[in-house]
């Protein structure tokens, strides 16, 4: 396994750094946090000019073809400044479920609007009786003559309010395994029967929906790839979204570390610099431990996903999910701690990284949900 980042690879992520510094300050993501919308569509249309949109998408659908590993590089610079918005909806998790489900048509119809930026899209997938079961499937897609008729509750989407369209695991089979049982649907947002409830959410940065269907009938057409068979692809898109949260996770973990050093060397108390304070000290250098360990995790999970064994990249991509997003809410803990009483402020970023972290943990599978997964994965190949 060779991780050594490329030119190009070192060049994406110092774009995206410049980039991101002048056009998402922090002053916008406490903006938008308040805002019910979440984004502007100047920041989207900047964006989609640098083709970031268009990164992990096939050239032959309209993007650039790029693997994990690129990608990873710009969520992590993206993770740094609390990226408001509905970039990880769109691309990671409707994306990449298209990506790996979709036949040719739909591809070209749909990733291809992805990549210009034209279309927002989301992925419906958690329910709720599910917890944090990402296996949990119980919407129903029922036979009416060449039609569908969908019913069930989708909790906790993201950004669901500003998507053109939505991927929505349902289960069409009555019985069997959920490899024979579960379909993929693409269904626009404003759908008849489609209703789309705001969530209170403590990241304000990415807004929450609960997406309600009451007797929507799409088409045949509107099946993803092919009926009953949306189960695979859907935990393969899966994985690299979980991936794309670790990214997220190791940027913000790095920011917050910098932002707790850099305050402990300026703020004195009793004559001198907290950070001359043995107990600031060590809290500075577990934060630097976990920062980097998450890292090194990152880049073999993405790594994975693109060159490793099937079993190696489900097993990675647990790992990482599990250690990454553990770590950058103690980081952020952490941070918090060593900026004392002002990093409780609102007015203080810190409160921002704090509450993605929290977020990232609970979001595609808890640690506790992933380390199961491992346990049961290592399990498998002993016998």
């Amino acid at each position: 396994m060779d991780i050594t980042l490329s030119k190009t690879q070192q060049n994406i992520a110092q774009e995206a750094r410049r980039f991101l510094k002048k056009e998402c300050p922090s002053e916008y993501v406490q903006k938008m946090f308040k805002d019910p919308q979440g984004m502007t569509d100047d920041l989207w249309r900047k964006m989609a000019e640098m083709d970031w949109m268009a990164m992990r998408i096939p050239e032959n659908y309209g993007g650039m073809g790029m693997e994990q590993i690129d990608m990873s590089l710009l969520l992590e610079e993206m993770g740094r400044v609390v990226l408001p918005g509905p970039f990880f909806s769109t691309v990671i998790l409707a994306g990449e479920t298209i990506l790996a489900a979709g036949t040719d048509t739909q591809k070209r119809q749909y990733l291809s609007a992805i990549a210009d930026g034209k279309a927002k899209a989301t992925l419906a997938l958690h329910e709720p009786d599910g917890g944090s079961d990402l296996g949990y499937i119980d919407m129903s897609g029922t036979r009416n003559g060449e039609d569908f008729i969908l019913n069930g509750t989708k909790l906790y989407v993201p950004d669901a309010h500003l998507a053109d369209f939505i991927v929505v695991p349902v289960r069409t089979g009555t019985t069997g395994e959920p490899a024979d049982t579960i379909s993929l649907f693409v269904m626009s947002a404003r759908e008849k029967g489609v209703t789309i409830s705001p969530l209170p959410t403590m990241d304000g940065t990415r807004k929450l929906s609960a997406v309600i269907c009451r007797d929507v009938q799409l088409t045949k057409a509107s099946i993803l790839g092919e009926l009953n068979k949306g189960w695979h692809p859907l935990m393969h898109a899966l994985q690299r979204a979980q991936v794309g949260l670790c990214a997220e996770a190791v940027g913000g973990a790095q920011k917050a570390m910098e932002i707790a050093s850099d305050y402990a060397k300026v703020r004195v108390q009793y004559d001198q610099p907290i950070g001359s304070f043995q107990a600031v000290k060590h809290m500075c250098a577990q934060m630097f431990t976990e920062t980097e360990s998450s890292r090194s995790m990152l880049y073999w999970a993405s790594w994975a996903q693109d060159f490793g064994a099937e079993n190696e990249a489900t097993i990675a991509a647990s790992s990482a999910k599990a250690y990454c997003t553990d770590a950058f809410t103690n980081v952020a803990a952490k941070g918090i701690q060593v900026l004392g009483g002002t990093g409780f402020t609102m007015e203080n970023e810190m409160h921002l990284y704090l509450k993605r972290a929290k977020a990232n943990q609970a979001a595609l599978g808890t640690p506790v949900y992933h380390r199961e997964r491992i346990m049961q994965l290592l399990a498998s190949a002993v016998q």
